[in-house]
This record gives structure tokens, C-alpha cells and sequence, in this order.
């Protein structure tokens, strides 16, 4: 890896740049735990703030932990500063499929595999809401065992993005393999557009050259609401019926990913590949606050850390990747151990004649004894991990009224507890937290 090695997080090493984009660098890494290869890729917070940029990292992170798939890249790990967002990805070791084609056409059963490939994963991520919006062989990328594998969902769409009318109507992707729909500004449906933009990869990779091609990019556009196209005379006959069903202008018209897989041509050597499993490290559906945590009898629950810095950094707020708020609550930070902070919260309800009740490992139930408002006050109090010799303990309100419930945050348990509190949700926080690591 060079001169240029170093270790990041005390968990990574960091070595030479695979590629840069506007906002990120790539570089390669390994795990120096288990020696695994990984990609990493560093975001400049402040830039992609500045560039209004933020809701498409949020959106990304958002669409990768949901699309696990054999042929998508993988989404390993997640870490932020407070400058720079670290996406620590699978290492797909065999590039882009674009400089396989680059050097000429493929034999046909070849671009097939990888067109299967292509159709499983674009299914997949449809079914999950996902559209892609930027297919091209740049994109698909190869590994060992010669696998495609698709990567870079900056520009994917998901439902709530869709307008009144139940369409998408942003421009984006790369004109040549974007769908005639999208480029004339009225609307389109995300996954017809994916897959003309499939279409059209096939194209590629069975005749070594885009179907839409001109100098003058306005008669190039001309050609795609056309779809004037020619099939060079190598291709098979079936293979040309499948590409003409696949690039016709007309969305509603065109193959649909169903009637692909009941194409013969297609069906040919296919076998769908069974999606992860889904667990909390691996969940192929949306994401849910219980994905971003693991339970041990040993040990705390991990706290996601993107919550984590939304609650208590109004610097960098991710909270809309997660379909379910959580309640509202008190919460602050210590450097105690989950342990230890338990004993001080028994102590504490005790001390205020509150009946302790052990819910599970690290999360107990404390409920006054005088009948208030609207009865016994009863008050949850969980401990998670967060970062290393960090944790976060949030109160909620399990019954009872809210005002005396945050009197009893308020007048109560902050002053007992000010021993073992670092900074509490919405106080100040100091620069040693600031520059703290924090994972996911």
C-alpha cells in the first residue's frame, strides 16, 4: 500500500486512492482485525453542507444498509468526526465492468450472466422502493470470482421523493443510457427509467458500442425519444428481441422486469441469488432502529450513532434515515461503565422512593409511589454504547403525566446523577466530544 499507509480509528488501514468524485475520495483499506480488503470512502462534512449536498449522503447511507444484496456493493460500516463521514465498503477487487468493455464486445454468454446479474439486483433494490437513476457499466462494478456487483447510489430515488402525481421529476444521470422519459422534464416513473438504462447496458456489452450516439448531444437526445437504434449483425436474433422490448421510448410499453425473467434468452443458466439473511448486521428491508443495534447479556445495546449525533450535535443531523422516532425522552452521555451507571440509577430511585424493576440486561423501570395526575409516575431509564468508553442513557416516559415527568428529569435526576453525566441532550457540548469518533 505505499508510503501513503496510516491507520484510522485504530481499526483501519488506510492506503492508496482508488478514485475521487466532487465530494469523496476512495481509498483502499484493511481491516486490521481479520486482514479483510475494504474501500473506504471520506466525505468533507462542511462541503457537502455547503453544496446543499446533505439529504443525498443521508439518502445513500439510507439506501445502501437497505439493499443488500449478493450483487450490490456492500455497505460495511459507517463512522463520522465532526468534519469528515467515512463509508467503509466492501472492496470489489475486479473494477469496473466499463474496462471490460472498453476493450470490445463480450461473448454472449457472458454479457447474459452479467445482465442476470444486473436484472436480480435492479429487481431487488425495486422492491424495496429504491430506484437507481444512474446504471452504467462505470457503475457495475466486478469482483474475484467475476461477479457484478452494482455501487455509487448518489442519485437513487426512494418513495418519499415521489411528487403528487406518484412520479420522479428530477434530472439526473448519464445521457447516453438515460431514459427518454427523464429527459423531457414531465415525470417518470424510477424503476421503467432503470431499466431502459439496463437496455441499453446490454446494448453495450453485446455489441462493444452505445446504441445513442452523436457529437451533438441534442440530435443524440433526438435518437433516444426515437429510439433509433441499429443492432450489429453479430448479435443473435433473440437477444435483439430482447433489447428492442427494452428500449422502447414509450414507458408504459416497455418489457418490465417479470416479463424479462420469462424471456427465454434470459432464462438461460439463471438461478435468482438468495438475498442476505436478514439480521440486525444485514437487513435487506428498511431500516429500523433495532438494525442499528446488537443485544449481549455482557454488554450494553450498541446505540445507533448517527441518532447519537443528531441528539447531541445540532451539527449533523441524520435522523430521517429511520422510519420510527424514538420516544421522547431525556438522555445524556457518561465515560462510566454501563455497570457502573446502572448502580448509580438504582441508587438514585431509592433515594427518591422509586420501586426499581429490571426490565433486561441494562434497562430497568423506576415507578414513583405517590399517585399523581394521571397516576404512578413510571419512568424507563436504558443504557446503550455508543462509541469506545462512551455510553448514553436515555429516560422515557413509560406512564404518568408529562409535566411531572419532566420535573422528575429536571429537579431530580439531573442533580443526583451530575457525577457521572458528561453532557446532557441539548446542553453545550464540549470540544473533546466534538472530536470524538463515533461508528456504526
Amino acid at each position: 500500500m505505499g508510503e501513503e499507509r496510516h491507520v484510522v480509528f485504530g481499526k483501519y488501514e488506510m492506503g492508496r486512492l482508488l478514485g475521487k468524485g466532487t465530494f469523496a475520495k476512495v481509498y483502499y483499506g484493511k481491516e486490521m482485525a481479520t486482514g479483510e480488503s475494504v474501500a473506504i470512502k471520506v466525505i468533507k462534512k462542511d462541503q457537502v453542507k455547503r453544496e446543499g449536498m446533505m439529504d443525498q449522503i443521508q439518502r445513500e447511507i439510507s439506501v445502501m444498509r437497505m439493499v443488500r444484496h449478493p450483487n450490490v456493493v456492500e455497505l460495511r460500516e459507517v463512522m463520522a468526526t465532526k468534519t469528515k463521514i467515512f463509508f467503509v465498503m466492501e472492496y470489489v477487487r475486479g473494477g469496473e465492468l466499463f474496462a471490460k468493455v472498453a476493450r470490445g464486445k463480450l461473448r454472449e454468454d457472458l454479457a447474459r450472466r452479467y445482465f442476470q446479474q444486473l436484472i436480480s439486483a435492479v429487481d431487488f433494490c425495486h422492491s424495496r422502493g429504491v430506484s437507481h437513476r444512474d446504471l452504467k457499466p462505470e457503475n457495475l462494478l466486478l469482483d474475484d470470482n467475476g461477479d457484478l456487483k452494482i455501487s455509487d447510489f448518489g442519485l437513487s430515488a426512494l418513495p418519499e421523493q415521489l411528487r403528487n402525481d406518484g412520479l420522479l421529476h428530477t434530472q439526473c444521470g448519464t445521457p447516453a443510457y438515460v431514459a427518454p422519459e427523464v429527459i423531457r422534464k414531465k415525470g417518470y416513473d424510477g424503476p421503467k427509467a432503470d431499466i431502459w438504462s439496463c437496455g441499453v447496458i446490454l446494448f453495450v456489452l453485446l455489441a462493444g458500442f452505445l446504441p445513442f450516439q452523436d457529437e451533438n448531444i441534442m440530435k443524440m437526445y433526438r435518437k433516444i425519444f426515437r429510439g433509433e437504434f441499429e443492432c450489429p449483425p453479430w448479435l443473435s436474433a433473440e437477444s435483439k428481441r430482447l433489447i428492442c422490448k427494452l428500449l422502447v421510448p414509450d414507458p408504459d410499453r416497455r418489457i418490465t422486469i417479470p416479463g424479462i425473467m420469462r424471456v427465454p434468452w434470459f432464462h438461460r443458466g439463471f438461478s435468482r441469488p438468495v438475498a442476505f439473511s436478514s439480521t440486525p448486521a444485514e437487513s435487506p428491508g428498511p431500516v429500523s432502529e433495532e438494525d442499528w443495534k446488537t443485544t449481549s447479556s455482557s454488554s450494553p445495546k450498541f446505540f445507533n450513532a448517527f441518532e447519537f449525533i443528531s441528539s447531541m450535535s445540532s451539527g449533523f443531523d441524520l435522523s430521517s434515515l429511520f422510519e420510527s422516532q424514538r420516544k421522547t425522552g431525556s438522555m445524556f452521555t457518561s465515560k462510566c461503565s454501563a455497570t457502573a451507571i446502572m448502580a448509580k440509577l438504582e441508587a438514585v430511585a431509592k433515594g427518591l422512593s422509586f420501586k426499581v424493576a429490571k426490565v433486561k440486561d441494562f434497562q430497568i423501570r423506576l415507578q414513583g409511589a405517590s399517585e399523581g395526575r394521571k397516576g404512578k409516575l413510571s419512568v424507563t431509564a436504558e443504557v446503550f454504547e455508543v462509541a469506545p468508553e462512551v455510553s448514553v442513557v436515555e429516560f422515557s416516559k413509560s406512564a404518568g403525566d408529562t409535566l411531572e415527568y419532566a420535573k422528575f428529569c429536571d429537579e431530580d435526576v439531573r442533580p443526583a446523577l451530575k457525577d457521572i453525566v458528561w453532557t446532557w441532550q441539548g446542553d453545550h457540548v464540549d470540544k473533546e466530544y466534538k472530536n470524538q469518533v463515533i461508528t456504526i
